[in-house]
């Protein structure tokens, strides 16, 4: 079940349609990466350098070119970090184009879902941001204990992603508490499912795909899991 829902949705990423919603995605995402290094950089050139030349009044001309240097690398790695977490917030706004996709390819007989109102569609999308966040931030933590550092990046992203992108699928065809409700009753799948996105997450590059790819999986597991409840109230 979950090794056909990956397989499903790796081959669907290079339908048309996703590739659209994912080019919309790194446009957005990118956009929001240069106003976000310009807006940095302004506020280091107008708060950080004259504090530090009231600080130290002495400091040759060099040491400002060398300053702005040591301060664009760093924002250079702050914005290649950012990347995988920044397309994880854009890309929630348009999950519901990915499940579309999905659900009208794969599923034409079955009623459509609906799609999550736009309110609740950028909660999400934040929620999801979080998670991201959150997820890494406790793993790299975690780095540092030994013995737990790669096992601990799989296990908390798996756990956090495959919960929210699960819970995503269900809530187009249910409501938000029997959509968690049934997460945690395939929560061994679940979680499964999210050791897979988060394999998918680790790989650079490739993890700018991992919203689309996530929530075309979690459709898929969705259905098959919804099969399996019909079949069993038969």
């Amino acid at each position: 079940m979950i090794l056909d829902a990956a397989r499903a949705a790796a081959s669907q990423l290079f339908l048309p349609e996703f590739r659209a919603v994912f080019l919309k995605t790194l446009g957005l995402t990118l956009l929001a990466l240069v106003a976000l290094w310009f807006g940095l950089e302004s506020l280091l050139g107008w708060l950080a350098w004259p504090w530090l030349l009231a600080l130290l009044p002495g400091l040759p001309a060099w040491a400002g070119w060398l300053g702005g240097l040591i301060a664009g690398v760093f924002l250079a790695i702050g914005m290649a970090l950012l990347v995988a977490p920044a397309t994880a917030i854009v890309a929630g706004l348009f999950l519901d184009d990915v499940a579309e996709v999905v659900e009208r390819t794969d599923y034409p007989g079955d009623p459509p879902g609906r799609a999550v109102a736009a309110l609740h569609s950028l909660a999400l999308a934040i929620k999801f941001f979080g998670v991201v966040i959150l997820g890494n931030i406790v793993a790299l933590l975690l780095l540092l204990v030994p013995g737990v550092n790669i096992a601990a990046f799989f296990i908390v992203n798996g756990y956090l992603l495959g919960r929210e992108f699960f819970e995503f699928a269900a809530m187009r065809f249910r409501s938000e508490p029997e959509a968690k409700a049934l997460r945690r009753k395939y929560a061994g799948t679940v979680f499964t499912a999210g050791l897979v996105i988060a394999a998918f997450l680790a790989v650079p590059l490739l993890n700018l795909l991992t919203p689309l790819f996530a929530a075309a999986m979690m459709v898929h597991l969705h259905k098959a899991v919804s099969t399996r409840e019909a079949g069993r109230a038969a």
